[in-house]
């Protein structure tokens, strides 16, 4: 507990250093637009395996016959809600499509509480009667209303929605949504349909929990933000080394890019992941926000 504690304090000091520049943005009201023109991701729905990187941790994945969201954050900004406004980091790129835009949601993954995973106006969107959420501990009553059912699940725990089978997995990572809030969950989620098996890590340090997980076709790894807090976020060749320790077919990279939430230069990540990646650079899928990614492309 005193460690996730001191993590919490650490990630929000570094915050607090920028919160004067993001209030004032926010209160301007400026950001990255609107949605991109001319990108369709509704095609996912219509193959047997695909996925499309979303911006920063956001996912759309079809797999099982099931379409499924990982860690959807759709908007212009992240972060709590004041006075009708957010109050965070604005997009450095828009995204790229509106949550109008979407093949219809299956079942949405939820893997922590932090703002830039858990987007509460991008899930009022979401919300049908239709979808399940499955969401780390202590986090059901974040999710807005609206959703079919709300699941909670725990390190070990497993749950079968239609064709996929999910598992819950530890990522060397903290769950809460403030600085004094670390009882909340914090997953990486396994997903398994017939002969496929993509990884969901959400945030992670740089662990050995899925060294034991098996082959993965695909592994969603999140490769920034590691500036100044490697130590609950994985730098690329810390990424790279756990992707091979699985092994994993393929890397998709996500969490870097987007919002401006930690030190190092919005290029660097992936640079620094093709350099680790060195002779095996192929097996990374280098796909901008809204591409489709399928097996052999």
């Amino acid at each position: 507990m005193r460690r996730v504690r001191q993590k919490a304090q650490g990630a929000w000091r570094f915050g607090i250093d920028r919160l004067p520049g993001m209030v004032v943005d926010s209160l301007r009201g400026e950001g990255g637009g609107v949605a991109a023109a001319g990108v369709d991701v509704r095609e996912v729905a219509q193959v047997g395996y695909a996925a499309a990187w979303l911006g920063h941790g956001g996912v759309l994945l079809r797999q099982g016959g099931m379409t499924i969201l990982v860690d959807p954050v759709l908007g212009d900004r992240i972060g709590p809600r004041v006075g009708g406004r957010t109050i965070g980091p604005s997009r450095l790129r828009p995204s790229p499509v509106e949550v109008r835009g979407l093949p219809t949601v299956d079942l949405v993954l939820i893997t922590h509480a932090h703002y830039d995973h858990l987007d509460r106006p991008t899930l009022e969107q979401l919300a049908r009667p239709g979808t399940t959420v499955l969401t780390s501990k202590r986090t059901r009553r974040l999710i807005p209303r609206g959703f079919g059912n709300v699941v909670e699940l725990h390190w070990d725990g497993v749950v079968e929605v239609g064709g996929v089978r999910v598992s819950a997995l530890r990522p060397e990572h903290w769950g809460g949504r403030t600085a004094i809030d670390v009882l909340r969950g914090c997953n990486s989620y396994m997903i398994e349909s017939g002969d496929r098996r993509t990884l969901a890590p959400g945030d992670t340090a740089e662990t050995d929990e899925f060294a034991s997980a098996g082959e993965v076709d695909l592994a969603l790894f999140g490769i920034g933000a590691y500036e100044p807090s490697e130590h609950h976020h994985a730098t690329p060749e810390q990424v790279w080394r756990m992707f091979c320790e699985m092994p994993g077919r393929v890397l998709l990279p996500v969490h870097h890019s987007t919002f401006a939430i930690s030190g190092e230069h919005v290029d660097e990540p992936m640079t620094r992941l093709m350099t680790a990646a060195g002779k095996e650079a192929a097996r990374v899928a280098c796909v901008e926000p809204g591409q489709v990614w399928v097996p052999g492309v």
